[in-house]
């Protein structure tokens, strides 16, 4: 896939996702600021460049928006909400300690690489935020990681994994899930499913699931 072809299939793919925010050209705005601060960086993205991308004028923007960084919040705010709504759903899926982790990290590490522009985004872009923002956005972190936390502990208290360090354990997971917004790219020979498979798999392999 050319990569035109698939910049489409991206907006397509967030304009279905991220349906909740509205109106349309607000929606049109922040995938347009996603792709354009993953190319270029926050700090050397315009506004005037993000516009143009949706064929507005740079004053377009702020009919929805009062500053750039509004945009990479609301990003951010975005981005983490529906990534928590995943993770909580795998996480309910099952009781077995064992499956529960596949389904944490396995869910996790896919949804990183079917959405790894705006991921890439919410998790490199972090320190461009206003300390308010920056704040806000830390405590849908936390959840994240409490959540993968009570995953590891459940299994624990089952007598099913071997983990000393719960919180450092915990961590490491969620960097690699992290991590494969960073290098995942859709020309490569992984899917996000089986990109989730592998991580699924390491996981197990890390607490020692007897």
């Amino acid at each position: 896939m050319d990569t035109a072809a698939a910049d489409l299939d991206e907006v397509a793919m967030l304009e279905r996702a991220w349906h909740d925010v509205s109106p349309a050209p607000a929606r049109r705005l922040l995938i347009a600021a996603v792709q354009a601060f993953a190319e270029r960086g926050y700090h050397a993205t315009t506004t005037r460049d993000i516009a143009t991308r949706v064929g507005m004028s740079p004053a377009g923007v702020y009919v929805h928006y009062r500053s750039k960084e509004e945009l990479l919040h609301r990003i951010c705010l975005v981005g983490h909400r529906h990534s928590l709504v995943a993770l909580r759903a795998a996480a309910a899926r099952s009781d077995d300690p064992v499956q529960q982790l596949r389904d944490v990290i396995g869910d996790f590490a896919a949804w990183h690489a079917l959405f790894h522009t705006p991921a890439r985004v919410i998790s490199y872009e972090l320190n461009a935020l206003a300390p308010a923002h920056l704040t806000e956005i830390t405590a849908l972190r936390h959840e994240m990681d409490l959540l993968v936390r009570a995953t590891l502990e459940h299994g624990v208290a089952q007598g099913v994994f071997d983990v000393p360090d719960i919180p450092g354990t915990g961590l490491a997971l969620l960097s690699l899930t992290v991590d494969v917004a960073r290098w995942y790219r859709t020309s490569g020979r992984r899917a996000p499913a089986d990109i989730g498979a592998l991580y699924a798999d390491l996981a197990v392999r890390m607490v020692q699931a007897r």
